[in-house]
């Protein structure tokens, strides 16, 4: 096992969510359970630090296995992918309709559909927040969250706003 002091000078990136009760949500995705939640904007750098260092000193001192930063990876932006013949000929004929190289046309459409994975992620989240507010609140929380969910289905044209 590596010493601590080779965990502790890693880079693991974090993320922060604010709470839409006020404040702001932390966590570390390379670090299960890594997690933390602070009023003010200040507070995020010195409790972030915090949490992550209590983090791996506590799983280093139980012999946890601890995960390397996945976030720091270097892209060189090529990778190979094989498809059928018949799919590179459409892609290729759909590419010179557009009057753009093929490799343009598919950067554009896998840019195209992780954009909407990435909505479609939130809308799950926003969707799940909403099912615990109408569980713990009563029917203003139940309109309100009616409301929100019409509004998020609105942002990705699934349903019109009212």
């Amino acid at each position: 096992m590596q010493p601590l002091s080779f965990f502790l000078e890693q880079k693991y990136p974090f993320s922060v969510t604010p709470d839409p009760d006020g404040g702001y949500f932390i966590s570390y995705p390379d670090l299960p359970g890594c997690i933390s939640q602070v009023d003010e904007p200040a507070e995020i750098g010195p409790a972030a630090e915090e949490i992550r260092t209590l983090w791996l000193e506590t799983a280093h001192e139980q012999g946890v296995d601890i995960p390397l930063p996945r976030g720091g990876a270097e892209y060189s932006g090529k990778f190979v992918v094989r498809v059928p013949r018949h799919v590179h000929r459409r892609l290729a004929e759909s590419a010179a309709l557009d009057g753009v190289s093929l490799n343009q046309y598919v950067v554009s459409l896998l840019a195209s559909d992780d954009a909407l994975t990435r909505v479609e992620r939130r809308l799950a989240e926003i969707d799940r927040r909403i099912g615990v507010l109408e569980t713990n609140g009563g029917s203003h929380s139940r309109e309100a969250a009616s409301r929100q969910r019409r509004t998020a289905l609105s942002i990705v044209g699934n349903e019109p706003t009212t």
